[in-house]
């Protein structure tokens, strides 16, 4: 019993740890200016097309950005100007299960229906080719996320969608691939408090200060 309330107790600190750096998280970027996001964003995204895992991967996730996200979309069309495969999540609001499902065009995304969420995915009853029910599987994922410590702990809004996302993959015959999270130095922090069930990110590219 004791080893149950203390389990408990400490679960209840970690949600607690995390609720509170998020409210921090996101106080700091909604500090951050438009001109200041896409200065960075520039700045990401000529790193992340440097890139030897970018360089050397066919078939690649991103994430369509939200307004205090790193902006990807000149990544998306370097993906297509490059001839390499580039798949997108397709979320299902209602659980925390998301998939990459394959993007035929960066002028695609303008048609595709918006999200509560106010960005854009294809619907869930559109049927396109899953990343992962074919044996190429994916090369590398370019992940979001609200906050990242140097060490690559990650900490998200809160859904679980991409750690659930990465622990299906390591099931993929082709393994986990390679993935890289785009963060604004202003969501660097020292420690972000982590599960058993949080998954790390392999690199994560900011601007240093």
């Amino acid at each position: 019993m004791e080893r149950a309330a203390a389990g408990a107790g400490a679960m209840t600190a970690l949600h607690a740890a995390k609720r509170a750096l998020r409210a921090e998280l996101k106080r700091r970027l909604r500090a951050l200016s438009e001109a200041e996001k896409l200065r960075q964003s520039r700045l990401l995204g000529a790193q992340v097309v440097k890139h030897s895992k970018y360089r050397t991967s066919c078939r690649i996730a991103v994430f369509l950005s939200m307004s205090d996200e790193v902006q990807t979309a000149e990544i998306i069309k370097d993906i297509f100007q490059q001839g390499k495969e580039c798949f997108i999540p397709q979320y299902k609001l209602c659980s925390n299960h998301m998939d990459m499902v394959k993007l035929a065009s960066y002028e695609e995304i303008a048609s595709l229906p918006l999200t509560s969420w106010n960005i854009h995915q294809p619907a869930e009853s559109d049927a396109r080719e899953n990343a992962l029910s074919v044996a190429d599987g994916l090369d590398l994922i370019l992940m979001p996320g609200l906050g990242f410590d140097k060490t690559g702990n990650r900490l998200g809004r809160g859904k679980g969608y991409y750690d659930t996302y990465l622990e299906r993959c390591t099931h993929h015959p082709k393994g986990k691939p390679y993935t890289i999270a785009l963060a604004f130095k202003e969501q660097i922090c020292d420690v972000v408090p982590v599960s058993e069930n949080d998954m790390k990110v392999d690199e994560v590219l900011f601007e240093p200060n």
